[in-house]
């Protein structure tokens, strides 16, 4: 078989996006609002965000854009020179629960081009409870491992490492959740993979993510809670938005590359919350989620 272009791998993204709006609007019974968008510099994209029953606020977004590449993202890239344009797509989400119970979750599948013929794909999952369950985490890292399985018995220990790495507040000294898997730069030569392999692995770490996390949905969504970890969730929410601004390097290159900031600002939650020196009580379920918000952890 052929490896794919730039435009099966685009195809394939936009397809992707209609699959999980639709099976997740149907879970939750709510609608999605879609902002088509362009990008000066080239290319655009669809901005989808759902402000449902069970979800308060999540977004599903797709883009294909493409253009010079600015000097910051170059020197982030560790480009050539010579390569000045880029072409980059794929499916980004996060979605922000209502229920506290109902973890949140961040999925994103991208494919990226240089100008000089250099190409790569990227990707994960990864999980962050308000509440860490350890059986729900266990079987959240199977799901994980089963898909990594079938392209390559070595990924979900490489790939889980480097989300533990990758997914980590330095500033607090904890991980974002627990976890999942993240790989970026995925090429042939260094994979020993053909592009139609890689391609392959990406998109059914896509096609992973809609299952795995309406089970969860399904399990915790209708779960009582109080006002109290209410509260709870809103600094867990804190703590995501700090590593979302501060850390994470896909929210630098979208708006370096001037990216439609609405869309790679989607990540946020509605409502988030910081209380100065917030210290859980010992032995309660809070302080039991911070002592599990650590690397390493064999889920």
């Amino acid at each position: 078989m052929r490896d794919p272009d730039r435009e099966e791998i685009t195809r394939y993204f936009r397809s992707l996006q209609d699959s999980i709006c639709q099976r997740l609007a149907a879970a939750d019974g709510g609608t999605f609002t879609e902002d088509s968008w362009d990008r000066p510099g080239g290319g655009g994209g669809r901005a989808r965000v759902l402000l449902g029953n069970h979800i308060e606020k999540g977004g599903v977004n797709f883009s294909a854009v493409h253009g010079e590449l600015p000097p910051a993202a170059a020197a982030s890239l560790h480009t050539d020179p010579e390569e000045t344009s880029f072409y980059a797509t794929g499916v980004s989400i996060v979605l922000h629960p209502r229920n506290v119970h109902v973890p949140i979750i961040h999925m994103n599948v991208r494919y990226f081009e240089l100008d000089g013929g250099r190409y790569w794909f990227g990707g994960g999952i990864d999980l962050t409870p308000h509440y860490v369950d350890r059986d729900q985490a266990g079987w959240f890292h199977r799901e994980l491992r089963s898909t990594c399985d079938r392209a390559d018995p070595h990924y979900y220990s490489r790939f889980k490492k480097w989300a533990d790495d990758y997914f980590f507040i330095p500033h607090r000294d904890e991980t974002r959740g627990v976890g999942g898997i993240f790989f970026d730069r995925l090429e042939p030569v260094a994979e020993k993979k053909t592009k139609r392999e890689l391609f392959d692995f990406t998109a059914s770490v896509g096609e992973t993510f809609a299952p795995t996390y309406l089970e969860l949905l399904d399990r915790n969504k209708d779960k009582p809670y109080t006002e109290a970890q209410r509260r709870w969730q809103e600094l867990r929410r804190g703590r995501y938005v700090e590593f979302n601004l501060v850390w994470d390097r896909g929210t630098k290159f979208g708006l370096t590359t001037n990216g439609r900031t609405e869309s790679i600002l989607m990540s946020l939650p509605p409502l988030a919350g910081w209380t100065y020196d917030y210290q859980p009580q010992a032995g309660s379920a809070e302080a039991e989620t911070l002592g599990l918000l650590r690397k390493g952890i064999d889920w």
